[in-house]
């Protein structure tokens, strides 16, 4: 250090690094403590759909998410802000989670320095496509859509491959080619080709009993009709969440998008549809995590979600459909076509919506913002009877274009 005019011992050079090296840690550990709580090194997802973000960003629909995960998943935790932890997924990778999303591991995780991954096998049953892949730890993972031509990407963070065989039976359908690339020392990802070009949903968690990765690969319905699918139906808000509210006459949005949901329906089965499920048939409220996991257990085969929009600027009116993930937009395009037919204003077609029931990658699923509450005009027609029924046919026709694309 004879730059600046003097020469230091080497024990006073050692000392200086390690107070400096202290320094930059002793932030990190009073965010860790704040509000009482201990320091955080490792912890594990818990609770029902623990997910992760990308920053600390916030806003009404919550931060931009990454994806969801499964239970028991290990994270490491390096910092702490606001009501998210910051946790560690690889070495170049982080993400933000809430809080109540992960528990402490009391004992740090045995490990080498590497996690590695051992053999896969590819199968089908009668639904179905499963990709397993053998990890010595549930890792934190995220799946990615691809389209032209279809495929998935599920990147295993802190994995690093030790695969050596990868065994694809006759009985996986869709699933047509499986392989692995190590684009980072410490992420593994799984490249999936699919045999067709619409995406019908997957689903990532780990098995019951271990710590083997699944890939759940949905396959297209053995016949695109209106008549054999499940449709389900979210008639958005409900009980004392209100929604949006009439600005003439102060209707709400929960009972209207209630009307429209129930005329879908009826819709639906003059089609042909047997099989309509509804997230709620009546005035009730339910929390956006108890319609996610009550669709996940009624395996849709697709989703439309009914909701009226609202605006600070009363001049602002029409009708627009959102989707989260871009292998569902073509349902969501072919029913704001259909949509556009009631002489309504294109307010548009928008992706990477944050909303809860957009965020399952299980099944292919459209919001429908039918028009806005807030505009005069717009609100004079969403309180006609014969306007839900109009509404309700528009979205049918919209699906059965949808799948007469995909032939």
């Amino acid at each position: 250090m004879s730059d600046y005019g003097f020469s230091a011992s080497p024990r006073f050079v050692v000392r200086l690094r390690w107070l400096v090296r202290m320094a930059g840690l002793l932030p990190l550990a009073l965010c860790l403590a704040q509000e009482g709580r201990p320091p955080v090194r490792w912890a594990r997802t818990t609770g029902r759909l623990p997910y992760m973000e990308y920053g600390p960003g916030d806003d009404r629909l919550g931060g931009a998410k990454m994806g969801y995960l499964d239970s028991l998943v290990l994270v490491k935790v390096v910092d702490s802000v606001a009501d998210d932890y910051v946790v560690q997924l690889s070495t170049a990778h982080r993400a933000f989670m809430p809080k109540q999303g992960l528990r402490p591991v009391a004992t740090p995780p045995r490990n080498n320095g590497y996690r590695l991954s051992g053999s896969w096998k590819v199968y089908g049953d009668e639904r179905y496509d499963y990709i397993t892949v053998a990890l010595p730890e549930k890792l934190p993972y995220r799946s990615q859509m691809r389209i032209g031509p279809a495929r998935l990407e599920v990147d295993i963070y802190g994995a690093t491959s030790n695969t050596n065989w990868v065994t694809q039976l006759l009985s996986a359908k869709e699933v047509r080619n499986t392989w692995y690339e190590q684009v980072e020392d410490d992420v593994l990802r799984v490249h999936i080709d699919l045999r067709h070009d619409a995406h019908w949903g997957h689903r990532v968690y780990y098995d019951s009993v271990g710590t083997r990765l699944v890939v759940k690969v949905r396959r297209p319905p053995a016949a695109l009709d209106i008549r054999k699918l499940r449709i389900a139906v979210d008639a958005g808000h409900g009980g004392g969440n209100t929604g949006a509210a009439g600005k003439v006459t102060g209707v709400l949005e929960k009972d209207q998008t209630l009307l429209m949901a129930l005329e879908l329906e009826r819709q639906l089965r003059r089609m042909g549809c047997r099989d309509v499920f509804l997230t709620r048939r009546t005035d009730t409220i339910l929390e956006m995590i108890d319609r996610a996991l009550m669709l996940r257990a009624a395996e849709p085969d697709l989703l439309v979600s009914l909701h009226l929009n609202s605006s600070s600027l009363d001049t602002v009116r029409g009708t627009s459909t959102f989707y989260r993930h871009i292998g569902f937009r073509p349902l969501s395009q072919a029913v704001l076509r259909r949509m556009l037919e009631l002489g309504l204003s294109e307010y548009g077609n928008v992706g990477h919506f944050n909303f809860a029931l957009s965020g399952p990658t299980e099944y292919p699923n459209c919001l429908v913002e039918v028009a806005f509450l807030s505009n005069a005009d717009d609100e004079r027609r969403i309180v006609e009877r014969r306007f839900h029924r109009a509404v309700a046919l528009k979205v049918a026709e919209g699906i059965r274009d949808w799948l007469k694309g995909l032939r």
